[in-house]
């Protein structure tokens, strides 16, 4: 008989096996039921919760103190992001940056979008997963979307120059079985295959004590996207590997909040050219560069080029 997940106590100093953060932005009715689902996870082992709310309008932390008194709680007067908010519960937690993490910080750290809802098991079977294989610095589960396909993001390839021109292109859609055409979301790799990916998804990225020990917290320039693909390369760099794993599934809505925010959308391509240009522009030839840029021109638009024209270095990671 399966052993109930505890909600471990602010003030007990064991080792805690799993530390989920929640960053919230007015999605209180989806909220309500992912947390539904993670407190009745089933499994021997011990975790902690944290609600960041990204300065919501909708009533949603004052939902979660009152429904749920066991999950911790933490409000931002703004709303700095996806990476900012996160980055607030793992400090909580005790992850402070790379070389500076608490005694009592869990064995695992859990990026969990608040529009996702858990089997009972998922979160034991995950641990269990990353405790059998001790290599991985960072796992993800099958995301399953609302009509039952599934999320492509939740096993990816980097977005490299010949990566992403042959995905925005097209090419991949018409070659979806070709390695070296969709590698973006790797269409040719069976959707039930466990595989070493380049990078999961931070709707549910579950990722090592001692990998963010040695690599520190998401890089708060990504406001919102990219910044899972920046730590899971980082994570990569630093000797982990990074894995998905569909023997344990996932519902994830996605986009719930980020539909409500003409922001958030125009985000995408600037994280993609944040990316690019930290991780690969250096290494690019001028001529493919130049392609890149009119590229992400294109999809991005005016407000990408000012930021391409005002920011042109990246800030570094934490």
């Amino acid at each position: 008989m399966a052993i109930c997940g505890t909600i471990a106590s602010m003030t007990e100093q064991a080792l805690h096996d799993l530390g989920i953060v929640i960053v919230n932005w007015n999605t209180c009715e989806l909220l309500r039921r992912c947390l539904q689902t993670v407190l009745a996870s089933e499994g021997a082992f011990t975790y902690r919760v944290v609600l960041v709310d990204n300065a919501s309008t909708d009533g949603s932390a004052e939902m979660v103190r009152r429904e749920f008194p066991s999950v911790q709680v933490l409000v931002s007067a703004t709303n700095g992001g996806f990476s900012y908010g996160n980055n607030l519960g793992l400090r909580h937690l005790g992850y402070h940056g790379a070389g500076h993490v608490a005694a009592d910080a869990p064995r695992y750290a859990l990026l969990l979008n608040p529009d996702t809802e858990v089997p009972p098991t998922s979160l034991y079977e995950m641990l269990r997963y990353m405790d059998a294989h001790p290599e991985i610095g960072a796992a993800g589960p099958k995301l399953i979307l609302e009509d039952g396909s599934l999320d492509k993001a939740c096993r990816r390839s980097f977005p490299t120059p010949m990566v992403a021109l042959y995905h925005f292109s097209g090419l991949a859609k018409l070659f979806p079985n070709s390695p070296r055409f969709a590698r973006y979301n790797m269409t040719f790799v069976d959707e039930d295959q466990e595989i070493e990916v380049d990078s999961v998804v931070g709707a549910y990225m579950q990722v090592r004590r001692e990998a963010i020990q040695a690599i520190g917290l998401l890089d708060e320039t990504f406001f919102m996207y990219g910044e899972d693909l920046d730590w899971a390369y980082r994570i990569k760099q630093a000797g982990w590997k990074v894995f998905y794993h569909p023997q344990v599934t996932v519902k994830h809505v996605k986009r719930a909040a980020s539909r409500k925010s003409k922001k958030a959308q125009q985000e995408f391509q600037r994280a993609m050219w944040l990316f690019y240009q930290k991780h690969y522009q250096a290494k690019t030839p001028a001529w493919l560069d130049q392609l890149v840029k009119l590229g992400l021109l294109l999809k991005g638009g005016r407000s990408l080029w000012q930021e391409m024209r005002q920011h042109p270095f990246p800030m570094t990671s934490p």
